[in-house]
């Protein structure tokens, strides 16, 4: 079982770090890549009792057939062939806000009262931030780099408690990564979007 586990970290790392790299560059390659990473990941979690992350996974998955399409297809019917990086509208923070807290409460206290997590409040905190993040990147939202970071800083020392230290490394790389990340698709987003009032960055 752990050599087992160990090449599924492995794995989850390898896969974890091109996907995120390739999210950055906008390259539609990161869909099929993520989704193999969210297998190994559902491997993983699962067997350190991180439960919530990996039911994220599954969602992740589906999450990963909307976003390659949305970003070959713009959206749409009749939109443009390649989905352009934006900033995220006001109705949207209120409903991913919305959205977000009810997950959390919802999660902690399954999390609490139907498993042996030692740590729900954190996993679910997680959990909602992440959700929130991967529909901003399917969206191409620039700010959804924000939520990833946020989710990052709460992901490496809760990998760390659990012995997980190699994905713990992994999101200290991913947390880089999303700077790079949320430099890269500010600069491609459209000037006149830039300077609006409703596009001010989170």
């Amino acid at each position: 079982m752990n050599w087992t586990l160990s090449w599924t970290e492995v794995l989850g790392f390898a896969t974890g770090a091109l996907c995120v790299w390739l999210v950055a560059r906008q390259h539609i390659a990161n869909w099929p890549v993520g989704i193999a990473n969210n297998v190994f990941f559902i491997v993983l979690f699962t067997q350190a009792g991180l439960y919530a992350d990996a039911g994220l996974q599954i969602v992740f998955i589906a999450l990963a057939a909307y976003g390659w399409w949305s970003w070959t297809h713009g959206g749409g019917p009749g939109a443009a062939a390649s989905l352009p990086v934006r900033r995220t509208t006001r109705a949207e923070w209120l409903l991913l806000a919305a959205a977000g807290a009810v997950a959390v409460l919802a999660l902690t206290l399954l999390l609490d009262r139907a498993t042996d997590s030692t740590v729900p409040f954190w996993d679910a905190l997680t959990t909602g931030l992440s959700l929130a993040a991967t529909y901003g990147q399917c969206r191409k939202l620039v700010e959804s780099w924000w939520l990833w970071i946020a989710a990052d800083l709460v992901y490496i020392p809760l990998y760390a408690s659990k012995g997980l230290y190699l994905t713990a490394v992994l999101y200290v790389g991913f947390l880089a990564l999303c700077v790079l990340g949320l430099i890269g698709w500010r600069r491609s987003l459209p000037a006149p979007d830039a300077r609006t009032p409703a596009g001010a960055a989170a």
